[in-house]
């Protein structure tokens, strides 16, 4: 069931401003590598969308790729307006699973190769995130992932999107994201039931505002539960 809203006109419910942010501490690679080798006790904010409905959800993954600069960074995509799915969204690169794919790991590098040109081996895989059903049918696996930059890399990672999937690649900062005071608490009204959502606007040095909301903000806030757990 698929559901047509502006995220920017929905009601904004407010912020998170009780919860403390994750400590950059946490953001280094041997903090990520053991929190990932030996998980907390923790509980995901979302797992499913209010608004599935979809009779026959298909299996996809997509890679969350955190890129190790002296700030880390969160590398997401804007797809293109003109697909059939999440057209103009911002999300991670992705999709759905492929017969060949041997797992949602497999899935997700394959997928980011194709859509903006990461080659797997740049890609050191911490571990999975616990599904995430939206409500356009799919269920996907976040795969959290660590890229080192190359020299040439700066001040972004050197990438080709396919311009017929993505319209640009950037990246936001890692401490921005799992700051829950940037997490609005956002709802629209469907058949008299309110849905709500997160998103976490972001403006980049240049003033461009990138607005994350959906299935993309809700896997970014399962992260921020599971690195503050």
């Amino acid at each position: 069931m698929a559901i047509s809203i502006d995220p920017r006109a929905a009601e904004l419910l407010g912020h998170d401003q009780h919860l403390p942010p994750v400590s950059p501490l946490h953001f280094s690679r041997d903090a990520l590598l053991g929190r990932f080798a030996q998980p907390p006790q923790w509980q995901p904010d979302v797992e499913v969308e209010k608004w599935y409905r979809a009779p026959d959800p298909v299996h996809a993954a997509v890679l969350v790729p955190l890129v190790m600069r002296d700030r880390a960074s969160v590398l997401l995509t804007q797809r293109t307006a003109h697909l059939k799915k999440h057209a103009g969204q911002i999300s991670f690169p992705g999709g759905r699973m492929e017969p060949t794919d041997a797992d949602a790991v497999a899935a997700a590098l394959r997928e980011a190769q194709e859509e903006v040109g990461l080659d797997p081996q740049r890609v050191e895989v911490l571990g999975s995130l616990p599904t995430y059903t939206t409500g356009t049918g799919f269920i996907v696996t976040p795969v959290v992932g660590l890229i080192v930059p190359h020299d040439h890399d700066h001040p972004w990672l050197s990438l080709q999107p396919d311009p017929g999937e993505v319209d640009e690649v950037f990246e936001v900062p890692l401490d921005f994201l799992m700051d829950p005071r940037h997490h609005q608490r956002r709802a629209f009204e469907l058949s008299g039931t309110s849905l709500e959502f997160f998103s976490m606007p972001w403006s980049s040095e240049a003033g461009k505002e990138y607005f994350i909301w959906g299935a993309t903000a809700a896997m970014l806030r399962n992260l921020y539960r599971f690195l503050s757990a």
